[in-house]
């Protein structure tokens, strides 16, 4: 996170409410489904979903909403406290409730009930925003956007603000860096913010990526934003810049049949902390889609903690689809072994991934169920390979190895062995990549002391980092 401040989540809250269970037969007295009820899960929704999802990875997040003294407020606030800071603004009313029945993990019915009317912001609240280091609003129409605007109009000429617009809210202040609606919103603002656009922009039966595209761009114009995510559920999302005509498609790599609520937030938090960390929007869209869809097949609101609304370890990853915490990698490991799985773990460098290593990490992940890879920090590869490495930093390094199909989770130590690492995670295979013997490997050491195995894998023939090195100062030459 910016030295700059924390960041600054404003938006409406609700208390959402799932009762999940099977639908087995009808009902005597009216061709309606009869649930089983099997569990009940109560959790923040709206702005507050994304400001947990925000604070996944240890940041600072401040949350600016409204909330009263009812008891959906109440629980609200228990459920939030421990993740994110809460500056409030008065609530007249009650606080929304939103009630979801699911049968076989598909919504049948909603109910919405409450509601209330933000009132103007104090000292507090001005305060967190003139020392925020960047601005995420999830605008529900709910007036918590609207009792801060002035304030949020000067942030974003300061700092990265992403505005996460909805059909009941107004739309974004000027500046904003980026605005995320998705191709049903895009389509009702157009109709709604462009009365002069073209008629090929008002065409709802346009759902070509050239259609999404002259939306987004006439919404970035009206909206005098820097650029426009429009965001396609499974197909990914279309970026607009206000100063280029050209659309920048970023696809999902792969997507599933699982419960999309809460995506949308998922998507504007990722993409939120991506700007605060100087991302370019094209960066911050990209880990956004993948973010998002890693939420979704993990089980989308779902996979979060029953009650207390914080996602579970392991559940998300900052940025991609693979955890990245020593929390959450031991969540994952502990699921392997309940279902009586082996760990593997590998370990290297990996700068300038090459075949060899590609050919490897899927070597050692078909020893096993689960493959978690340890990754040398930048010092530990300096140390390790001389000055000039490593060739890409670790958080790049960290990023390419998540995205391999086969590894399941990726970790970073600083030391010259991952020996503590290892004791650490305490995985029931290691796996070295090259020309090494076990009996040279002092973490194998390690190993013994849990009954671990270690295994020496042979990397591809002339395949290895020094020498496309080599071979790429040569030709730039």
């Amino acid at each position: 996170m910016s030295a700059r401040g924390p960041l600054v989540v404003v938006g409406d809250v609700l208390l959402d409410e799932d009762v999940t269970g099977e639908a087995t037969r009808l009902a005597p007295d009216a061709p309606v489904p009869v649930v089983e009820v099997g569990a009940e899960r109560r959790r923040p929704g709206g702005a507050g979903l994304a400001a947990l999802l925000a604070a996944r990875d240890g940041r600072e997040v401040v949350l600016v909403t409204a909330l009263g003294a009812d008891p959906a407020s109440e629980a609200v606030r228990a459920m939030l406290a421990p993740h994110v800071r809460l500056v409030e603004l008065p609530l007249a009313g009650t606080l929304p409730v939103k009630s979801r029945v699911l049968a076989d993990g598909r919504p049948l019915v909603r109910m919405d009930r409450g509601g209330g009317t933000a009132g103007p912001p104090g000292p507090a609240v001005r305060a967190a925003l003139a020392g925020a280091g960047a601005v995420l609003v999830a605008d529900y129409g709910r007036g918590a956007a609207d009792a801060v605007r002035d304030a949020l109009a000067d942030a974003a000429r300061r700092v990265p603000l992403v505005w996460d617009p909805h059909p009941r809210g107004r739309g974004p202040v000027p500046h904003a860096r980026l605005v995320t609606p998705n191709e049903h919103e895009a389509r009702r603002f157009v109709r709604e913010h462009c009365p002069r656009a073209p008629g090929a922009a008002l065409d709802d039966g346009d759902g070509t990526l050239g259609g999404h595209a002259l939306r987004g761009a006439l919404l970035a114009e009206r909206w005098r934003a820097a650029s426009v995510a429009v965001t396609l559920g499974e197909r990914g999302a279309v970026l607009l810049h206000a100063d280029s005509d050209e659309p920048q498609y970023v696809p999902v790599a792969a997507a599933g049949e699982c419960d999309p609520c809460g995506a949308g937030d998922c998507f504007a938090a990722t993409a939120a902390i991506a700007l605060a960390d100087g991302g370019l929007p094209s960066e911050a869209v990209g880990r956004a889609v993948a973010a998002a869809a890693a939420f979704v097949a993990g089980g989308g609101v779902a996979g979060l903690a029953d009650q207390g609304g914080a996602p579970r370890p392991g559940a998300l990853a900052p940025g991609g689809g693979v955890p990245r915490d020593l929390a959450g990698i031991r969540a994952l490991i502990q699921e392997v072994r309940a279902r009586g799985g082996t760990v593997v773990a590998a370990g290297g460098c990996f700068d300038l991934l090459h075949a060899g290593h590609v050919q490897f990490l899927e070597n050692a992940r078909r020893t096993g169920d689960c493959l978690v890879v340890c990754v040398n920090s930048d010092a530990s590869v300096r140390r390790l390979k001389g000055p000039g490495r490593p060739l890409n930093p670790a958080a790049d390094r960290v990023r390419v190895l998540g995205g391999l199909g086969c590894v399941d989770a990726v970790a970073e130590f600083g030391e010259d062995t991952p020996e503590a690492l290892l004791r650490e995670l305490r995985p029931d295979v290691w796996v070295k990549g090259g020309d090494y013997r076990v009996s040279d490997l002092p973490e194998a050491a390690a190993l013994r002391e849990w009954g671990g195995q270690t295994l020496v894998l042979p990397y591809l023939d002339g395949r290895s980092t020094t020498e496309l090195a080599r071979r790429a100062a040569r030709t730039g030459r």
